[in-house]
């Protein structure tokens, strides 16, 4: 089935396959089903087929329900401190959802998906909810998971189970803090062919921590990566850098997950000598941060990707973009730039609205880069040459002396920013008169 058929049939499909599934979808497939349906498209990126139960079927399976719609209409008077009530209304739901029948024509969508299967395949089974895995907010790991799920009525009996975890004290505490309409929340269910591999884990393709976009960064651990995503092992990690390994750290691996003989999974000891071996070689890390790039080409953004290992192919399981990052300003060019905020010495903490940026950026002395409704400017080329250098330091030691030191230590690093003689113009400084100088530094291309 094509593009064409599934944007026609959209509003009433109960399943589709990864192939007939892109970004448009995700009202359909929830944050999860949408990447995995994208991932597809990237050429050299192994993704292990499957399809997704949609909102649609979500929707049959409650709508029209006194139970729920009673419900519903209590868990909306709630507040997100309310946590006795929260919990024994999501449990009431919870339990509400399990109970409920299949409707037959979601049945048969699944069946007809399943038959092309063999009859004992395995199966992953994940919830897809469609307020998940967007840019702004996290969803990750508020709504259920089940890994090994063999044959028909197990399969529907977890989607079920999925459509359930929606109600999790948890989600329901995350949808309350952040004002997201209950009735407006939908879950898909993405059931993807189950994959045993050797070595599974992680990779950022920043790196969290210190928002480095050219850092690449991977977990790795023996056996599924359910071992290193419930904290069960620490994993061996991995630093990738324009194609070269810049760290290695290896841990104690003692426990792996993996698959159990007739469904589930079951946590088993790591053979003595394998606790202290490499679980990627150097070959694989590299192989990882090049599916990672191409990755993050696509989407367009830093992503936070769930890999895994098996035969000596990579599989990707799926994508979500890096929620933890601050943005940065773009620039058009791959040079390190260093950004200073200007609105924190103005006592400006919040971001401004557009017409206060424009203002702003209409009188400065020189340009000021928008990101997150807050304005930076680059200090690059002040750094760059001895006299700009001094008067960027003076400036800042006069406003935030804090500030200077990380400057200076920006300048101990030679190969960070070339150095050019004082010959022509110098660079205009970022005045101290303007009062622009504030407390935050932001280190693009670091």
């Amino acid at each position: 089935m094509n593009q064409l058929i599934v944007k026609a049939m959209g509003n009433k499909a109960y399943t589709l396959g990864f192939k007939e599934i892109n970004q448009t979808n995700l009202p359909l497939v929830g944050g999860k089903g949408a990447n995995l349906g994208e991932l597809m498209r990237i050429d050299g990126v192994e993704v292990p087929d499957g399809f997704c139960v949609t909102t649609n079927a979500y929707k049959q399976a409650v709508s029209y329900n006194p139970v729920f719609e009673r419900l519903f209409r209590q868990m909306s008077a709630l507040k997100s401190d309310d946590r006795k009530a929260i919990n024994e209304m999501g449990e009431a739901i919870r339990n509400a959802i399990e109970e409920i029948p299949v409707p037959k024509s979601i049945m048969d969508g699944v069946r007809k998906h399943l038959e092309n299967n063999d009859r004992l395949q395995p199966y992953a089974i994940r919830s897809s909810a469609t307020a998940e895995d967007l840019p702004e907010f996290s969803f990750a790991g508020q709504h259920d998971t089940y890994l090994n799920v063999i044959g028909e009525e197990s399969v529907l009996n977890h989607i079920r189970k999925c459509w359930a975890s929606l109600f999790t004290d948890r989600a329901i505490v995350y949808r309350l803090k952040n004002k997201f309409d209950y009735s407006k929340v939908y879950l898909a269910v993405v059931v993807q062919k189950m994959i045993f591999p050797d070595t599974a884990g992680i990779m950022f393709t920043a790196n969290p921590l210190n928002g480095n976009r050219k850092m690449l960064s991977i977990d790795a651990g023996f056996g599924l990566g359910e071992s290193l995503v419930s904290g069960l092992v620490t994993p061996d990690n991995y630093t990738v850098r324009d194609g070269k390994i810049t760290e290695k750290r290896i841990s104690a691996k003692t426990l792996g997950i993996y698959p159990s003989m007739g469904g589930g999974t079951a946590e088993q000891q790591i053979a003595p000598e394998q606790i202290n071996v490499h679980a990627l070689e150097d070959d694989q890390i590299l192989q990882l941060e090049r599916i990672g790039r191409e990755i993050e080409l696509h989407f367009g953004s830093p992503q936070d990707i769930e890999w895994c290992i098996a035969n000596d192919l990579v599989y990707i399981l799926q994508a979500r973009p890096i929620t933890s990052l601050y943005p940065v300003p773009q620039a058009e060019d791959q040079n390190n730039h260093v950004y200073i905020s200007v609105g924190h010495q103005q006592m400006m903490t919040d971001p401004m609205k557009p017409l206060g940026l424009s203002l702003w950026q209409h009188r400065a002395a020189r340009p000021m880069f928008e990101a997150a409704g807050r304005l930076f400017v680059d200090v690059a080329d002040s750094l760059a040459t001895p006299a700009g250098r001094e008067n960027l330091l003076t400036a800042m030691e006069q406003h935030d002396p804090l500030i200077k030191e990380a400057l200076i230590e920006i300048i101990k690093r030679e190969d960070f920013i070339k150095a050019i003689p004082d010959e022509g113009k110098v660079p205009v400084p970022v005045k101290a008169e303007k009062n622009l100088l504030p407390e935050d530094i932001f280190i693009a291309g670091s």
